[in-house]
């Protein structure tokens, strides 16, 4: 069995300080609701231990994955935005890297996940605070499941480019079995794009600040790709 080659555009190999790491992306089945996220982990991970023998190794997911496999993802279509998500979503700064909560059906999603009082608390501090020229505050306030919240992107493999995903129910759990069932190496469930990463969950991972930093040009592909997660192993402290 050949190693796993990188993403278009991305490479294997990235330099965080003066370690060198090693992302090997893993294909999968598409992932749908009702599917054992862990089950699958362990199956197309586990075949390539035998020739990724790194001592220093963790195995790092994409959040929408394991949240589309517990069937926190909704089509578009059948989200049923009320006038308060509406109202505030008009308010949410759009980027090219993903819609967060600038539509009103992923704002309704936030507004049931987190609760009415959390939210309108995030945007009166985060008007608050804006002409200071802090950023971020709406997103400290609401939370890091309000902040996981995907809506559609048109490079995400279909039937997903149409819908909206939550952030994954007991990540630091899953994490926990997945990590038990594969040899007890270190489980990230992770949230990143080209703006930034946020770990969701994890297990068995002391420094993850450090596979965070690991992730920054998002090596993962949720195209046709279908490599939503990664093997990383790294060089000892020099």
């Amino acid at each position: 069995m050949d190693l796993p080659l990188p993403n278009n555009n991305k490479e294997l190999q990235i330099i965080v300080g003066d370690i060198n790491v090693n992302r090997y992306p893993i294909r999968t089945k598409l992932v749908k609701k009702g599917d054992n996220i862990a089950d699958i982990v362990t199956k197309e991970v586990k075949k390539y231990f035998p020739i990724i023998k790194s001592d220093n190794k963790v195995i790092v997911i994409s959040e929408k994955a394991v949240a589309v496999s517990q069937g926190r993802g909704y089509p578009i279509k059948d989200i049923r935005p009320g006038k308060l998500a509406k109202f505030l979503s008009k308010y949410v700064t759009k980027t090219p890297y993903g819609i967060g909560l600038g539509m009103p059906e992923t704002m309704e999603l936030a507004i049931k996940e987190v609760g009415v009082l959390r939210i309108l608390t995030a945007f009166f501090w985060a008007a608050i605070t804006k002409p200071f020229g802090i950023k971020g505050v709406f997103y400290i306030i609401a939370g890091p499941k309000a902040r996981s919240i995907d809506g559609p992107t048109p490079h995400t493999i279909p039937p997903y480019n149409t819908y909206a995903v939550m952030g994954p129910e007991n990540p630091d759990k899953v994490a926990k079995e997945i990590s038990q069932r594969c040899d007890n190496v270190g489980v990230m469930i992770i949230d990143a794009n080209d703006m930034g990463q946020n770990k969701l969950g994890s297990y068995g991972i002391k420094n993850t600040d450090f596979i965070l930093k690991t992730f920054k040009d998002n090596p993962l592909g949720q195209s046709d790709a279908q490599t939503p997660m990664a093997i990383v192993t790294w060089e000892n402290e020099k």
